[in-house]
């Protein structure tokens, strides 16, 4: 049975939202930046989409194999763990400051969403195994089902991050000093709990 364009792409829509809801790095990092600027979600969706759209053109142009091979797995789990190990030992580090510093990421939000999406290993892994299905289908609609699909895509992350980010910067007026020193404790600790875990997959 042939399938439309419009199911095609309310099937990916599903599929994209499973997979940018799920607490993770960017979540934590959208989070972070979201304290001071409420539309940081809708730069750190633009610095996503740097990373991310690169990648749906290489596997649409037969490059998946490559990037879900074991050896560039296995190096992407080991770059990708210690900058995220890193990155949350920033976090850590400057949770006490004024809320300016505290996040101890980039300071545009933008850099901030290639930096977090970029080094996070998750990302390829779900594009080599998750994307690539998805990119396959899109194909069988020519282009502009590779354009809907990514735009759709995109579309998703876009609204989870604004709304991650408007809603904490809308909460903070009831942040006090501990709520805050909780908040990104917990935020350094999933970049820390991510960095040692990618680390440590890539050697199992």
């Amino acid at each position: 049975m042939e399938t439309s364009l419009g199911l095609f792409l309310l099937t990916a829509a599903a599929i994209s939202l499973t997979g940018v809801m799920l607490p993770g790095p960017l979540t934590a990092a959208t989070i972070a930046k979201g304290y001071n600027d409420k539309n940081a979600g809708a730069l750190i969706a633009v610095g996503h989409a740097v990373i991310e759209m690169p990648l749906i053109a290489a596997i649409y142009f037969g490059c998946g194999h490559f990037i879900g091979s074991p050896h560039v797995i296995k190096v992407i789990y080991i770059v990708g763990g210690l900058a995220l190990f890193y990155l949350g030992f920033r976090v850590l580090r400057f949770r006490d400051g004024a809320p300016s510093e505290v996040v101890g990421l980039p300071s545009s939000s933008l850099v901030t969403g290639i930096v977090i999406t970029g080094t996070n290993p998750a990302t390829y892994i779900w594009w080599a195994f998750v994307g690539t299905p998805l990119i396959t289908g899109a194909t069988e609609f020519g282009l502009s089902g590779i354009l809907f699909f990514t735009l759709v895509h995109w579309l998703c992350d876009l609204a989870w991050s604004e709304f991650l980010s408007v809603g904490t910067f809308k909460s903070r007026r009831w942040w006090t000093q501990k709520v805050q020193r909780i908040v990104f404790t917990v935020c350094a600790l999933i970049l820390i709990g991510f960095g040692v875990w990618f680390c440590s997959s890539a050697f199992l």
